[in-house]
This record gives C-alpha cells, sequence and structure tokens, in this order.
C-alpha cells in the first residue's frame, strides 16, 4: 500500500516537478547590490519524504523564485550539532551526508553537487571573532537538513553551499551568531536555520501518519506563530517551560533552536516574521519563515 513514507514511486513528486523547476530557475534574476539585504530563513526541512509532498514541493520551489537568485548559501542544520564552531567542506561536489535510515535506496543514489564555496568560507572567518576558533571539515558534505530543502529550491544545483554547525542549545548564544552573520546578507547571501517547527518523532502514530495533528503539536505551533507574529524573542527562548505541548513537540531541542540563527540574522532579532509556508506533514508543524 502507498504512503507518504513508502510510496509506490520513490521521489516521483519531485521526479514530476524538476523539468519545469529547473527551466524556472534558469530564468530566476540574480541577486544585485540594489535588491538590499537578504531576508533570513527558517525552513522546516522535511526529510526524504519531502520529495514525495507535491505540495510542499511547491511551496518551497515558489517561496526560492519569489527571491532572487542568491549568490551564495549559508546554512545551519538541526543535524550537525558540533563545538567549536565548524564548516563543512567547500570544494565543489563535496559528497553528501546520507543521515537517515530505513528509506528507499532511491533516496540515498540522489546527489547535489554544488559549486566551490571556498570564497564564503572566507567570509564566515571574517566576520567571526579572532577569538573563537573554527573548524572546517574538508570532507563532511551537507546534511539531509541542508540538500534535501536546498534541492527543491535550488534545482540546479548552481549556487554555492556551506553548512555551519551549531555549536551550543543556548538561544542568546545562536542570537549572537546570527547577529555576526547579518552583514552577509547584504553581500547577496542566504542564512538559513533548517529544523522542524515540531518534531516529535518518538511520539509518531500511526494516526498521524494518515493525517491527524495531535494536540501537542497544534498547540506549540499556535504559540510560536503568536511569538514570532509579534516579535518576542524572550518568550520563544523559554520554551523549555513557556510552550504548551512540550516536551512532546521537542524531546529533543535540535530541530526548533536553529530559529534564533535566522532571527539573530536579521535586521532586529524582534522583528515579527512573515510566514511562508504553515501546515502539517505526518502531524508534525512544518511552519517556515522568513524575516528582513
Amino acid at each position: 500500500m502507498s504512503s507518504l513514507l513508502h510510496p509506490a514511486v520513490p521521489a516521483g513528486a519531485f521526479d514530476a516537478y524538476l523539468p519545469t523547476a529547473a527551466a524556472a530557475s534558469r530564468l530566476q534574476r540574480p541577486w544585485t547590490p540594489a535588491d538590499g539585504p537578504f531576508p533570513s530563513l527558517y525552513i522546516s526541512h522535511g526529510a526524504p519524504p519531502l520529495f514525495d509532498d507535491p505540495v510542499w514541493i511547491k511551496q518551497l520551489s515558489d517561496w526560492a523564485l519569489a527571491l532572487p537568485k542568491p549568490r551564495a548559501i549559508l546554512i545551519v542544520s538541526a543535524h550537525w550539532e558540533n563545538a567549536p564552531l565548524s564548516l563543512s567542506g567547500s570544494d565543489a561536489g563535496t559528497p553528501l551526508v546520507y543521515d537517515f535510515g530505513g528509506f528507499h535506496r532511491r533516496y540515498y543514489e540522489m546527489t547535489y553537487a554544488t559549486p566551490d564555496a571556498s570564497a564564503l568560507v572566507r567570509r564566515v572567518v571574517a566576520v567571526m571573532p579572532d577569538t573563537e576558533p573554527i573548524h572546517q571539515y574538508a570532507g563532511r558534505g551537507l546534511d539531509h537538513g541542508a540538500w534535501v530543502p536546498l534541492k527543491v529550491m535550488y534545482p540546479l544545483a548552481d549556487v554555492p553551499v556551506l553548512q555551519m554547525s551549531m555549536p551550543t542549545h543556548d538561544p542568546d548564544t545562536l542570537l549572537g551568531l546570527g547577529a555576526r552573520l547579518r552583514s552577509l546578507r547584504e553581500e547577496g547571501v542566504l542564512v538559513i536555520g533548517s529544523g522542524f517547527m515540531t518534531h516529535g518523532l518518538p511520539y509518531l502514530t500511526r494516526e498521524m501518519l494518515d493525517g491527524a495533528v495531535p494536540a501537542w503539536s497544534a498547540d506549540f505551533d499556535a504559540w510560536a506563530a503568536d511569538a514570532l507574529a509579534r516579535g518576542d524573542v524572550d518568550t520563544l527562548a523559554g520554551f523549555r517551560t513557556k510552550a504548551p505541548g512540550m516536551p512532546y513537540a521537542h524531546p529533543t531541542v535540535d530541530h526548533y533552536i536553529p530559529l534564533f540563527v535566522t532571527l539573530g540574522a536579521a535586521t532586529s532579532a524582534d522583528a515579527p516574521v512573515t510566514t511562508v509556508i504553515d501546515g502539517y506533514m505526518m502531524g508534525m508543524a512544518k511552519r517556515s519563515f522568513q524575516v528582513a
């Protein structure tokens, strides 16, 4: 029986989308200084099932095409927690990290060979304090929190991409890290925090696979949407004790906290956000937003 986790044609929705998306991406206008700074983005990234969800694919594609094409992308993913601060390999075509299990072979054969990102490495190093060491893992490619959504948003793989680790769970420190990246937006760099607005995978049920949304997911999502709309960073940072649906919505915090890098990289961390994608996938909130 076909399902989102076991589709009849693995990545069939992506295959159907690709020809039109590739043509649109070739025509996408490149960023120029006249455009001003890029917004910073928080993306609920999904996993291999994203490639089988035509609605979500279109949402991400439309979002990317509504912006000029960036000169480069710097992305922080829930799936790379490492201190001290670290950067992925910058060579063109660095092999991907397939950090998921139990899926069809097709997803492990997908590639995303982006161009050399060494120029972005130099810019990231330049905006960091001399007292803060930065390590680069030359052989580490993009993990699925990075390459899965970007393969949909920029299907030609023609934008240099660099991944940065999350060195801490502390919201204030992550806000400060994002603030150091703020000037890169003025150079045509798209800064992305990639996670999932709710991520209670240990509590996944058959009903959720069939489309049911548990209260812990809906309540947390509504709480976050309200705080984001008000630019209430203090409330967002207090999610462990202030948010409904905890700890079910985030039994681990890795998929929530990338949003603090996104907010820190904005012109003002407490600026209200623009939600671009909402709704649910397997009962989990895929809320995604941008902030100027």
